[in-house]
């Protein structure tokens, strides 16, 4: 019988976290200071972040050793399985072998912990008493409050608004780990203050509650900002993923010919696909494809420039893929997938033809999280379940072609706090989203001059 769980055993875990810097096409455009325009300094991102993680954003260091004060939290969950996902090729009929690699296990559900775990840690050690971030479908700010309270530390967490109404158990699991949890925009800030003086039907997006988190650690002795997605560092603390899925392939002689994975900020899509970027570029024959919702395609629409991080303009400006700062996404309920801008280093490897992007509706996504929970059992949070269309959509063009090849995605978390989606989506209740080509136009026409 051919194997359906690939396993790696807890000694073959990542000790190295692998950075992309050095093997980068061309070196990576800085961030700019908001206040100056001019490249941001060390001693102007340490406002908000410890200075360990600052070096990691610029290092050229290829690979990074992991603390040891890391790798035993990532012990209670990590390797993760890579499964051979049978009964859905099955239900297909298709001739391609699909695998998939599930980060679900981790006590938070999601891959968010790889990078909370480690910011947590590096603040802690920076003397820092208290986080503030953002959250989006909740997934992020889960991790932050599970790692701040296995450090030590304070937590709060803004959501977005839309979220937090659709997804009250994300808050909670967050306020049972010790989390403060602000839906925003709120009034407990001048920007969030701001946008719902301007709109008083905010619905968040993740650009505001950025604003808001930015904010307030700005403006707090003791507190820092972090970031679950989006900055080179974050994204380096995900390669465990890949580095993982390199070797669970090794271990049953197989490699992928393509690799999918959901793409909002970027962290999970440039977790696993980043250890594999050398390979493509070295001539390896591999596509790596980044899959969007329609209502927020970043990748599939946007423009290549520097833009603001955050809808207030306060972060870092970095040169991105970007629909514009002020652009607020439907509140599809992938909510994760909802931001403006991507990872600059997933922006840059896509402007130079290294990875691909597509996009999808919510309905065709959900059709495909339904069919998937159905075969595979796993009901995947609707953020993963954009990147099984893509490999459903695969496997099903191999059917008609005949092609025996190696779909992979990335199965970022599960769906168990999203069942009002499920509930809406099976009782026909689910709309398409929509997306504004004016409203993008309006948002591009504010794009710092750089």
């Amino acid at each position: 019988m051919e194997e359906t769980k690939i396993i790696l055993d807890e000694k073959e875990m990542p000790r190295q976290w692998y950075n992309i810097n050095p093997d980068l096409p061309k070196p990576m455009d800085p961030y700019l200071s908001p206040q100056t325009m001019k490249p941001a300094t060390p001693d102007e991102l340490n406002v908000i972040f410890p200075m360990d993680l600052i070096l990691q954003e610029v290092s050229q260091d290829r690979y990074i050793d992991i603390p040891d004060e890391i790798l035993e939290i990532y012990s209670m969950y990590r390797p993760t399985p890579m499964f051979r996902a049978k009964r859905l090729e099955k239900a297909l009929g298709t001739p391609a072998k699909i695998y998939y690699k599930y980060e679900g296990v981790s006590p938070a559900g999601s891959h968010k912990p790889n990078t909370a775990i480690a910011q947590a840690y590096y603040n802690k050690k920076a003397g820092i008493k208290r986080i503030a971030t953002e959250t989006g479908a909740g997934q992020w700010g889960s991790a932050l409050a599970m790692a701040c309270n296995l450090m030590g530390l304070e937590c709060t967490v803004y959501m977005v608004k839309s979220s937090y109404d659709q997804k009250p158990y994300r808050h909670i699991m967050m306020e049972t780990w010790g989390a403060n949890v602000i839906p925003s925009p709120s009034n407990q800030t001048h920007a969030g203050q701001q946008m719902l003086a301007e709109n008083p039907g905010h619905p968040g997006s993740l650009g505001a509650a950025i604003s808001e988190a930015v904010e307030d650690a700005a403006t707090h002795e003791g507190t820092n900002y972090s970031l679950g997605s989006v900055l080179g560092h974050v994204l380096m603390h995900q390669t465990v993923i890949g580095l993982e899925t390199k070797k669970q392939f090794e271990k049953i002689n197989e490699y992928p010919d393509v690799m999918y994975g959901c793409v909002g900020g970027g962290s999970s899509f440039g977790g696993v696909a980043f250890p594999f970027v050398v390979d493509k570029m070295n001539g390896k024959d591999l596509q790596l494809v980044a899959v969007e919702p329609s209502s927020c395609p970043t990748l599939t629409k946007g423009v290549y420039a520097y833009d603001y991080g955050d809808t207030a303009k306060t972060a870092p400006i970095a040169k991105m893929y970007t629909l514009g700062h002020d652009f607020v996404p439907a509140p599809i309920h992938a909510g994760g997938l909802r931001y403006h801008g991507d990872s600059p280093l997933v922006s840059l490897l896509h402007h130079e033809g290294i990875i691909d992007a597509i996009s999808y509706k919510q309905l065709s996504v959900f059709d495909a999280a339904l069919q998937f929970a159905r075969t595979e059992s796993i009901i995947p949070a609707p953020e993963s379940a954009h990147a099984i269309r893509a490999a459903i959509d695969d496997a099903l063009k191999c059917k008609e072609t005949g092609e025996e090849k190696n779909i992979f995605f990335l199965l970022t978390g599960h769906g168990y706090f999203d069942l009002g989606a499920y509930e809406q989506y099976m009782s026909g209740k689910l709309e398409d989203d929509e997306y504004s080509e004016r409203a993008e136009e309006e948002a591009l026409a504010k794009l710092p001059q750089v």
